[in-house]
């Protein structure tokens, strides 16, 4: 499979999107960006890892005002695997209420599925 234009439109569109959703609270939209059983991997960051969209938003709203204000995406690069998935390497910086920001890198595994791209697993690391 050769990645078109319009894939690596979409997915970093996906991945764009989800600091969006995030940032308004909009975590019934997070099924845009992943599948709903999603292993999001915050162990680097001391929180294990969380047992999809459920788990996603049960840590979310356990932070509440500790949440970043903002998330941003940079730095986003694709690389197909022949097992027709692709691997995702992207720079996060989170600013905080107080003014503060934080940096991870996002290593994502995106699939096609019926409904479109999604990320079916994410690692987060500082």
């Amino acid at each position: 499979m050769t990645l078109s234009i319009e894939d690596r439109i979409a997915i970093t569109d996906l991945i764009n999107l989800h600091g969006h959703l995030t940032d308004r609270g909009d975590f019934d939209g997070l099924h845009a960006v992943f599948t709903e059983d999603v292993p999001y991997d915050v162990t680097a960051l001391g929180g294990g890892v969380l047992d999809g969209l459920a788990g996603v938003r049960a840590a979310a709203e356990a932070l509440g005002n500790a949440n970043p204000v903002a998330h941003h995406v940079t730095n986003i690069v694709l690389t197909e695997s022949p097992d027709g998935s692709v691997r995702a390497l992207s720079k996060g910086f989170g600013v905080l209420r107080d003014g503060s920001v934080g940096s991870v890198t996002y290593e994502d595994t995106v699939r096609r599925l019926p409904a479109g791209w999604r990320i079916t697993h994410r690692i987060v690391s500082r």
